[in-house]
């Protein structure tokens, strides 16, 4: 099944951490088959005295169901030394791996929504998704574009660089 997840890191060597979790995906059965380019971004939410963000998407194709997906990017997360348990929610951290879209799955569920709600409401998820395919819509037919050109420019986003290194298939 056709995906989308977002990835974002503020710590560190941002670049390397975003590289290291497209390179650690292929071994939770997920296979990334693009990704965006990179975007440095400022951060958005309650805790706004952190460093700036380095943002990506990733198309990528799975097995996994909803949840077995979540908890291979959550894996992910662990590994690449993100603590889950003590940090600061919306805090400073060195990788986060966010499902925005899984194929046509509509979920609002206790650990899961999807499509994530950032998908449609954050200008530093939708910049990216939208360069990996700029006719993407959520299940219910909602255009990704036509959500962007309709948002306000009120959050910072810059393209910092190439796209991520994909794993040869």
């Amino acid at each position: 099944m056709i995906g989308y997840l977002g990835l974002g890191s503020n710590v560190g060597d941002r670049r390397a951490n975003l590289q290291a979790a497209v390179d650690a995906l292929g071994a939770h059965d997920v296979q990334v088959l693009a990704s965006s380019s990179t975007y440095d971004t400022d951060p958005v939410g309650p805790v706004q005295d952190q460093p700036s963000f380095l943002n990506a998407c990733v198309r990528i194709d799975t097995t996994l169901a909803p949840e077995a997906l979540l908890d291979a990017c959550k894996a992910v997360e662990r590994e690449l030394g993100r603590d889950l348990e003590g940090g600061v929610r919306w805090g400073p951290r060195p990788i986060d791996v966010d499902v925005l879209l899984l194929g046509d799955i509509e979920l609002d569920g206790e650990r899961l929504t999807l499509p994530h709600a950032q998908a449609t409401s954050r200008r530093f998820v939708l910049i990216p998704l939208l360069e990996l395919d700029f006719d993407l819509a959520t299940p219910s037919g909602t255009r990704l574009g036509d959500v962007l050109a309709a948002m306000a420019l009120d959050e910072g986003v810059r393209r910092a660089g190439a796209p991520l290194r994909v794993p040869a298939r």
